[in-house]
């Protein structure tokens, strides 16, 4: 099985921006915490980060003919402006897990819309870097089973507070 982890615009700064919403730790501390639970799961996994738009929306019609099994896509500010990145995962039907560190329904109005969501299985925001490995366990659990739909319920309640990730 593989998956591939994409994250959008400025997450290559982690550690650096906005630490109390973000956290210390930075990108490559999160590519291992993937890398590190890939391996727990027997699954292959690649990380990927772009600044641009037209980027991601290459790398996810690259996921359909490299055979790529699901996506963890946290498509930082592109989650509220593009719908780019929505047809292009409604294209290839991969199932997607949409993913945020921050609590996002807890922050700015304009935060509140999703573009891509409506192309992904479920959501989870709020629960950190941990959250990247939920979304890894969602869409093996998703394969093994041969689903392809996922009723896990968006963001837990008991989801870490913003700076607690």
């Amino acid at each position: 099985m593989k998956l591939l982890v994409i994250n959008g615009p400025n997450l290559n700064m982690l550690g650096i921006r906005e630490p109390e919403i973000y956290g210390a730790e930075t990108y490559d501390h999160l590519c291992d915490m993937v890398a590190k639970h890939a391996v727990n799961l027997g699954v292959d996994v690649e990380c990927y980060q772009s600044n641009y738009e037209g980027d991601l929306v290459t790398k996810i019609q690259d996921a359909y003919f490299e055979k790529i099994d699901g996506i963890v896509l946290n498509p930082a500010a592109y989650t509220h402006t593009s719908v780019a990145l929505l047809d292009a995962l409604k294209a290839v039907q991969i199932p997607t897990v949409e993913v945020h560190i921050s609590q996002v329904d807890k922050r700015e109005d304009f935060r509140q819309i999703s573009y891509v969501r409506q192309a992904c299985v479920t959501a989870i925001w709020g629960h950190g870097f941990p959250g990247y490995l939920e979304a890894m366990d969602i869409l093996v659990n998703l394969a093994r089973t041969g689903q392809r739909t996922c009723a896990a319920a968006d963001s837990a309640d008991d989801a870490p507070k913003e700076g607690e990730a």
